[in-house]
């Protein structure tokens, strides 16, 4: 039954009232009329391309601004049948406007159509048959491509949301047994601090605000100095960005936790981790920098495989988030990484208002 119902479903029709939809649709009927003209065995004039031209535009923002008025009544249509729908109200609509512009004009002896009103009616509704039909498919097809994409991304979140790395649960609980005779107080405030993380990591929602996820960074920063102490180092760059920007839960925390992981614990005697940010009219910059570890540090930690600083060790949580960005900004929204033989610097750079 659930699979049934699913099937079903409807996709989402495209939005004609973006200046991105409206631009197709009047892109698509000015190159149809383009070609009409330039078309072998027609006499190209300049009245009838202008007239041609006149028309397919007026049509287009008349066919996009019905669809977009009838689209929440279309959506409710099971599967894909809003665009069977929306392509055959576009149709008689066409058609039916072709023939009164038709009509008038014979009638007037305007002198606008060369053709019978029959014929015109039905050159007109064949060329948005075909144009109408060519789009709608390109809009479905993108349409079930972002749905496959946010079901991926879905997966990703998901899998990330339950895996805060076990290493560091454990740790965090041997540090709160270390604290509870020692230092009840800091025992009890690493608790609150965990408990917010694991909130966070299991919430339905899959936003949040920029404000939220620093107060997120600092919570995981607190237990990670309490169990590292004077070993780990923060600065911090952070003033003057918008708190209030809406961005992806844990898009920043992983990154900080690599930093932690692959660049400060594997060291003896530690390091900087820097978190730093800037914003200007279309950007939003967000970095985590840490230190490379020696040779001899990395053999020290362990493996050198789960302790390596280049991006392969930094690997899933790297992926995640590259993937999380690309569904939420697409080609605006960028993962950047640089490394060297000292520091390791991830750098987010977000679209401001696409959030």
């Amino acid at each position: 039954m659930k699979r049934r119902r699913a099937d079903r479903e409807s996709v989402p029709l495209p939005d004609l009232c973006s200046p991105q939809g409206l631009f197709a649709l009047v892109l698509s009927a000015a190159l149809a009329v383009t070609a009409m003209q330039l078309a072998p065995g027609h006499q190209p004039s300049w009245k009838g391309f202008s007239v041609g031209m006149l028309f397919a535009v007026w049509l287009s923002v008349v066919l996009g601004a019905t669809v977009c008025k009838l689209r929440p009544w279309l959506e409710r249509l099971p599967a894909a049948w809003p665009y069977a729908a929306a392509w055959g109200w576009m149709l008689l609509l066409t058609l039916a406007l072709s023939l009164v512009i038709g009509w008038i004009d014979h009638a007037l002896l305007l002198g606008l159509t060369r053709e019978t009103t029959a014929r015109f009616t039905l050159t007109n509704g064949i060329v948005v048959a075909l144009i109408d039909a060519a789009l709608f498919r390109y809009f479905y097809v993108l349409a079930q491509w972002r749905a496959r994409l946010a079901a991926v991304t879905r997966a990703q979140v998901q899998a990330l949301q339950a895996r805060i790395r076990p290493h560091f649960l454990f740790n965090s609980m041997n540090t709160v047994a270390a604290l509870v005779r020692v230092d009840p107080a800091a025992a009890e405030r690493t608790i609150e601090d965990l408990a917010d993380l694991f909130r966070a990591a299991l919430a339905s929602d899959g936003e949040g605000t920029l404000g939220e996820e620093l107060a997120l960074v600092d919570r995981y920063l607190d237990i990670e100095q309490l169990r590292l102490g004077p070993r780990l180092r923060v600065e911090r760059e952070l003033d003057g960005l918008p708190a209030d920007f809406r961005l992806p839960r844990l898009l920043l925390q992983p990154l900080v936790e690599n930093a932690i992981r692959h660049g400060i614990a594997p060291r003896r005697e530690g390091g900087t981790v820097r978190l730093g940010g800037s914003c200007d009219a279309g950007m939003l910059r967000l970095w985590v920098e840490n230190p490379v570890p020696v040779e001899s540090d990395r053999l020290l930690a362990g493996s050198e495989r789960d302790t390596a600083s280049d991006e392969d060790g930094h690997g899933h949580g790297l992926h995640s988030v590259r993937q999380r960005m690309a569904y939420q900004y697409g080609e605006r929204g960028r993962l950047d990484v640089h490394a060297d033989a000292e520091h390791f610097l991830v750098t987010l750079a977000m679209p401001r208002g696409a959030g």
